[in-house]
């Protein structure tokens, strides 16, 4: 069968990519970028160049459909929730090219990708949550402010949203906040990103997965790890992970939700597990997860088990796997150096990772560890890795800071200025309730 692996810059879509092939698949990569990691595979047979999705949604998903058009029949496999959204919003264009989508119906895909919407599901069916409450305005983020259990988490209601505009852009991070102050502030900085804000208790305790490949509801693939470091410190992206077994708990809590969505593909259910063992909901991502090499490591092969589903249109009881298996993402690893040398964030109430024991832990060798972009019999992946850092992420990244210093610049000089032609010697807010 052929597959169109999309995300191309992505650790899952190389997982893919060596995944489908070795199973007997003709895999093309696509990418907005003239290269990418995955594209260097040597299992990649093709590559696709599309239209940036973020800057123009229109011709992204008609670059697809042209493309199966020229190749019906071939799977799509979006790796991102943007391109997962933007497809599934235009499956009946892309089913009438020829395509194959293994997703669930496209309000269940929104459902699924709204944290609001999922964690009162959670809530319902039993589930331990965090303490949340929707902010609209700054109305609201003041009266919340006053009784929010502190230390708090702020985030956006979801990872990705559609501006004015009809284009679709990151949110952000999650910011932190210990006291009023720090909330209110936390809530101007990502109402500039995300018009609904969420706020949460902080949740103190270890990262754990529940994973899943679903048929209509019914579980035919699971897979469970724990995460031994995080590029984000403070709980985002993991660098190194074992596989485990799922705690029961853990594992009854992503069935049900699951189950309540009737789900169909591939999932990610996020837990944060307290010191006294309860599993707490931390969301829901309906698509491929960055950390699957692991997970193919230890012999649950999401990917090709998605293809036999798709060619079949079903598959037998759920392969077992290997305990203890450990995968690392190198470059995650140094994200995560990065990230412990420059601090906890403002406001992080957690427990934050000591310096020199990082540096000592990153430098230990663990014999038997794979890695997610690096094999003896595809290098190139690895190579390109590091390559789209140094020639792509840190440039955005550095432009996105000069942004940003300039946009505090001007506010600054903004409220640094003189009301009815007299000086009040202290800056005055300048944010108007949304």
């Amino acid at each position: 069968m052929k597959v169109l692996v999309l995300d191309g810059h992505t650790n899952q879509a190389v997982a893919c990519v060596r995944s489908l092939a070795r199973a007997g698949h003709r895999v093309t990569v696509g990418s907005s970028s003239s290269w990418c990691k995955a594209g260097w595979s040597r299992f990649c047979r093709g590559t696709l160049t599309y239209p940036s999705p973020e800057r123009d949604a229109e011709a992204f998903v008609g670059r697809i459909a042209a493309k199966l058009r020229r190749d019906p029949g071939s799977l799509i496999l979006p790796m991102t929730e943007r391109t997962a959204l933007l497809l599934s919003a235009s499956r009946d264009l892309l089913f009438a090219a020829g395509g194959r989508m293994e997703l669930p119906p496209h309000a269940t895909l929104l459902h699924a990708f709204d944290k609001f919407l999922v964690t009162g599901l959670a809530k319902s069916l039993g589930i331990a949550v965090p303490r949340t409450m929707l902010i609209a305005n700054e109305a609201e983020a003041a009266a919340h402010a006053r009784s929010v259990p502190y230390p708090s988490v702020l985030k956006p209601r979801t990872s990705e949203a559609v501006s004015p505009d009809g284009l679709i852009h990151s949110t952000g991070r999650p910011m932190y906040a210990q006291n009023e102050r720090e909330f209110l502030a936390a809530y101007r900085e990502i109402g500039k990103r995300s018009s609904m804000v969420l706020a949460q208790e902080f949740i103190e305790g270890a990262g754990a997965g529940y994973f899943a490949l679903m048929r209509r509801g019914e579980l035919c693939a699971e897979f469970g790890h724990i995460r031994i470091r995080d590029t984000q410190p403070s709980g985002s992206g993991s660098s190194l992970r074992v596989s485990v077994k799922p705690e029961s708990k853990v594992r009854e809590a992503g069935l049900a939700i699951l189950d309540a969505l009737n789900w169909h593909g591939v999932a990610m259910v996020e837990f944060r597990i307290r010191p006294d063992g309860t599993p707490v909901l931390m969301e829901l991502n309906g698509r491929f997860w960055n950390s699957l090499a692991l997970a193919v490591h230890a012999g649950v092969d999401f990917p090709a088990l998605l293809a036999r589903l798709a060619e079949q249109g079903e598959l037998g009881a759920p392969p077992a796997y290997r305990l203890g298996v450990r995968c690392r993402w190198l470059l995650g690893d140094f994200f995560h150096l990065i990230n412990v040398w420059r601090g906890a964030p403002p406001g992080y109430p957690g427990k934050f990772p000591n310096r020199l024991r990082t540096v000592f832990n990153l430098l230990l060798p663990v014999p038997g560890t794979f890695h997610d972009n690096f094999t003896l019999e595809d290098p190139l992946p690895e190579v390109g890795d590091w390559l789209d850092c140094l020639f792509r992420r840190l440039p955005a990244a550095f432009r996105e800071l000069t942004r940003s210093l300039r946009s505090a610049s001007r506010t600054q000089s903004r409220e640094a200025t003189t009301v009815g032609g007299v000086w009040k010697g202290e800056p005055h807010s300048t944010v108007q309730p949304r």
